[in-house]
């Protein structure tokens, strides 16, 4: 068959780094890069790192309003499709990328697979909510990385439709852990290397709602910077000017910024870290892969999976509750495996291979 996947943000990078490998051992694929995610240092390097196919097309749209952006690769997907008429469309979780696929494919009769489907965090206030969920109701089949995101999917009468496969996330991990990292690649905002100490926290800071002013940042950085090792901040482009000013303003010594990493760097920084802070779903699970305590900074649960045992706790971007959370301890369960075996990639196209089969299409 001919698959054509859509990708535009740092965590489908790392998804179709595993995606496509299984996908291409059978079919013939068309990688689109929408250029959500367009700095060097947030979407090149993926590709460089990973062996990420190069993309057949790159649309270079960023920036704007959710409806803007959208709006702009919903015409472009379009064309694409209509011009490449593809058997089905692949698209990875909840970005403004992955809606605007799922509405394009789904207006011109085109079936759409969904990976990672079903994830829920109960509110409409969040834009990737809204992003999955229509995404999830459009589509011809909804593979999903946990049995409550199933659950989720079966509860929207989506059953017949869905299945539980594992998290392709937890294949990546598998795989570019036992890869070395390349420790020279991590600078500071100045172009200088930046040693890591043998003990330190790791950090990523990016949504919105811990960003948007001085005043949550703040306190997050405060709060680590009163802890008895340094951190390494791994920023994301659009908070630099924030971070470097916030930790100047208040000489935030222990904090120490770097440009973002690259997925293997992060992985190994995650590691052997001593715990883990950070507002990113993807992140939140490989500290859980990598048995590392993590604090998850927002208001809501995004991976129920992980909130056991103090292994992952929510806490809010107040000094006082982040301290008062770090002196907890987390106890492990070698036997609890929520997230599959690691091999949810090959699952995943068996079954896109099976349904090509009873419908014609191979």
């Amino acid at each position: 068959m001919k698959i054509l996947t859509v990708i535009g943000a740092r965590p489908q990078f790392i998804k179709a780094a595993i995606g496509s490998r299984a996908i291409r051992k059978y079919h013939k694929e068309i990688l689109v890069h929408t250029g959500q995610h367009f700095d060097s240092n947030m979407s090149d390097i993926f590709f460089k790192e990973m062996g990420i196919p190069e993309p057949d097309y790159n649309l270079g749209i960023s920036g704007g309003s959710h409806a803007e952006m959208t709006s702009k690769m919903l015409i472009e997907l379009e064309k694409i499709m209509v011009y490449e008429k593809p058997d089905g469309v692949l698209v990875y979780g909840d970005t403004n990328s992955t809606l605007a696929a799922a509405l394009a494919a789904s207006k011109l009769g085109i079936p759409i697979f969904h990976i990672e489907a079903g994830n829920r965090l109960g509110t409409l206030s969040n834009p990737e909510e809204i992003n999955r969920t229509c995404t999830d109701h459009l589509s011809t089949m909804n593979f999903a990385a946990t049995e409550s995101a199933y659950n989720n999917l079966v509860k929207e009468n989506l059953a017949n439709r869905s299945y539980f496969v594992g998290n392709i996330m937890y294949d990546a991990f598998m795989y570019f852990s036992s890869k070395p990292a390349n420790y020279d690649s991590i600078i500071d905002f100045d172009g200088n290397k930046v040693t890591i100490p043998d003990k330190y926290y790791y950090m990523t800071c990016h949504r919105q709602e811990n960003t948007f002013s001085d005043e949550p940042l703040t306190e997050i950085l405060s709060a680590m910077n009163s802890l008895e090792y340094p951190t390494i901040y791994s920023v994301h482009p659009r908070n630099r000017e924030r971070a470097l000013r916030i930790c100047k303003d208040n000489n935030f010594t222990k904090i120490k910024l770097i440009q973002p990493v690259g997925y293997i760097e992060s992985i190994h920084l995650t590691k052997n870290a001593q715990k883990i802070v950070t507002d990113s779903g993807g992140l939140q699970c490989e500290a859980f892969y990598a048995k590392v305590q993590c604090l998850f900074v927002l208001d809501f649960v995004v991976w129920p999976e992980t909130m056991v045992d103090n292994r992952n706790q929510l806490v809010k971007p107040n000094k006082n509750d982040i301290l008062s959370k770090f002196s907890k301890t987390q106890i492990i369960d070698e036997e609890y495996q929520p997230f599959g075996d690691g091999n949810s990639a090959e699952k995943i196209v068996d079954i896109i291979n099976k349904w090509g089969v009873e419908n014609g299409k191979c």
